[in-house]
């Protein structure tokens, strides 16, 4: 059983993909999940990049997935104690550095650039050690 902090992309990509996560795998995020994934969508239908009902139906999908959404007061300090140390002005990606180092075992991203700056700090997954 793997404990796992999963992205907004992540998320994304497996309602997208229709993946469906390992029952032995257990799911976490910080709770500005939800409004990363609903402003994601609704961009996309803006853009023309996909139909409203299939935005609608990914965020069900979404709603429907196992993960565990958590902010607490000591995740928003490791957040911002992160951010500092990594030299970043925002926080959203620091909780989840944060939350994977509190809580889990890996971050399943699928931005290469977060992976790669949180090379030492966190241990990074693929999608496929979701399955």
């Amino acid at each position: 059983m793997g404990r796992f902090v999963v992205d907004a992309g992540a998320v994304l990509h497996l309602a997208s993909a229709g993946i469906e996560v390992s029952s032995e795998n257990k799911l976490f995020a910080p709770t500005l999940l939800r409004s990363q994934v609903l402003s994601a969508l609704h961009e996309a239908v803006q853009r023309g990049d996909l139909p409203p009902d299939v935005a609608r139906d990914r965020l069900a999908r979404v709603g429907r997935m196992p993960i565990r959404l958590l902010g607490d007061g000591v995740l928003r300090r490791r957040a911002w104690e992160l951010a500092d140390q990594l030299g970043w002005a925002s926080t959203y990606d620091a909780e989840y550095v944060a939350l994977t180092q509190l809580q889990a075992d890996a971050l399943v991203t699928l931005d290469a650039d977060l992976a790669r700056s949180v090379r030492g700090v966190v241990t990074t997954a693929s999608i496929e050690a979701l399955r």
